[in-house]
């Protein structure tokens, strides 16, 4: 079973290659991102040679965006895989308005309710929750206005932008982006260019584990993994111990996690929480948390070193070159 983590964990560039925060974002296809902070460390795992500052100046510069993407939730996307791959897997419609309509949202059908956030958004740049909450003259902003603005992005006319004193922002796409999404129109090509991507970073996999990242039916998967390239083949992985932040793309990159770790309460406990982890041979050995950039581990079993890799997030963490 390790020898399948071994590769899973190549694939997933654990071994730390030279590289940028947007190659590694294209590579990996789509990096979780509900944290800013997480989301960002995830990339540290992955690479060197840059810093937090060179992904918050990739974000701020629109090579990478944070956007609603695979199962519906935030990930980094690099800027021009956002037209295929939201072709695909998107926010839908049903939900938001479920949810708005709980929320006291009544009497006014999703389209309107788009225009509504295209006029409240449209030339203003990056907005807060608080301030796109005034614009659309909403009281009670928190979920209200993320479910107005994921039906803005089911029609490819929004998406996050930098985080501003800690909290996330909203933007129009025209704005950001030059123009609002035209999603692709060829569900085949986009299927087939999304099975190829996966794979590529997440080989040994099959189509149940593309249908369970992406949230694409089945079906789809399979289609899609008919049409796909085959991904290449990587390279040993050389064994290191890594820290990892919470939701990352190694504990959900597939449909099980069979063989990875052996404490799984430890490190989901329920309501979709996915624990920093410790990584040691490619499988999971402990949970960690990070306080004012002091991170302190609890291993499941016998202690690994961990000095490297704690000097090496604060200095990711504090540097401003």
């Amino acid at each position: 079973m390790n020898n399948l983590w071994h590769a899973r964990a190549a694939s997933q560039l654990l071994h730390r290659p030279p590289g940028t925060p947007a190659g590694i974002v294209r590579q990996l296809l789509a990096v979780q991102a509900q944290d800013s902070r997480a989301a960002a460390l995830a990339l540290r795992a992955r690479g060197t040679g840059f810093h937090r500052t060179d992904v918050d100046r990739a974000l701020a510069g629109a090579e990478i965006v944070r956007a609603w993407g695979p199962r519906g939730t935030l990930h980094l996307i690099a800027a021009d895989d956002l037209p295929w791959l939201l072709s695909l897997v998107r926010p839908g419609v049903q939900n938001a308005m479920r949810r708005l309509r709980q929320l006291g949202i009544e009497g006014q059908t999703p389209e309107q309710l788009v225009d509504r956030v295209d006029l409240a958004i449209r030339d203003q740049g990056p907005l807060t929750k608080v301030e796109l909450a005034t614009r659309l003259n909403i009281s009670a902003p928190d979920q209200t206005v993320i479910h107005l603005a994921a039906l803005a992005a089911e029609k490819g006319l929004l998406v996050l932008g930098p985080d501003r004193g800690g909290k996330a922002t909203y933007v129009h796409t025209a704005d950001w982006l030059g123009a609002p999404l035209t999603f692709e129109p060829d569900r085949d090509k986009a299927l087939a260019e999304l099975a190829t991507r996966y794979s590529r970073a997440h080989a040994p996999a099959d189509p149940q584990d593309l249908a369970a990242w992406s949230g694409v039916s089945l079906g789809d998967a399979r289609r899609g993994w008919s049409l796909a390239q085959p991904s290449p083949t990587h390279q040993p992985f050389p064994d290191p111990v890594r820290l990892l932040p919470a939701f990352d793309e190694y504990l959900l990159g597939w449909h099980s996690r069979a063989g990875q770790l052996s404490d799984v309460r430890a490190v989901h406990p329920g309501g979709g929480i996915i624990r920093p982890t410790i990584i040691m041979d490619a499988q999971v050995t402990g949970t960690w948390t990070i306080r004012q950039n002091q991170i302190t581990p609890s291993f499941f079993a016998e202690k690994v070193p961990l000095d490297a890799e704690i000097s090496s997030i604060q200095a990711f963490l504090t540097s401003t070159d």
